[in-house]
């Protein structure tokens, strides 16, 4: 089984996104077995939030429910746990390191490295955007999804 743990500053936004469309595209491609996925925050302002309502909108639009989806901050031992710590920018990644250790910095990963698109996804929180958000997490995902299934 491969463990996915997203990452973004407060889990109420970015990375529930991520957790929730990647569960969504495991499941429709019969594949939700192989796969355990979640999300966290790197700091503790939201933790106990429910998801943020943008995100919650986005999903909706797709049919893709967050019901019973809470804030929760990284740990060290999430390091040990997943295969693949996947952060939505570069200071997510920075802080990501710093909260697991050393010894679980090459499972820290930043998700539109997986696409030829090399770059942050932005924070719908200060952008507004979730639309871009969006589009960015499903680049993200599919591309990690296709590296995953194809063993490379």
């Amino acid at each position: 089984m491969v463990k996915i743990l997203f990452v973004c500053h407060g889990n109420i936004c970015r990375s529930p996104m991520a957790e929730f469309f990647m569960r969504d595209l495991v499941a429709k491609r019969r594949r939700s077995d192989a796969y355990e996925i979640a999300s966290a925050a790197t700091s503790s302002e939201e933790i106990g939030n429910p998801v943020h309502y943008g995100t919650k909108k986005k999903l909706a639009e797709l049919g893709i429910s967050v019901l019973g989806k809470r804030a929760r901050r990284l740990t060290e031992s999430d390091g040990k746990y997943y295969d693949y710590l996947i952060g939505m920018d570069s200071y997510n990644v920075r802080d990501m390191k710093r909260i697991v250790g050393a010894q679980y910095a090459d499972k820290v990963y930043r998700l539109l490295d997986f696409t030829a698109e090399k770059r942050d996804v932005a924070d719908p929180w200060y952008t507004g955007d979730f639309d871009v958000t969006l589009k960015d997490v499903v680049s993200g995902c599919t591309a990690l999804f296709e590296k995953l299934e194809s063993g490379v």
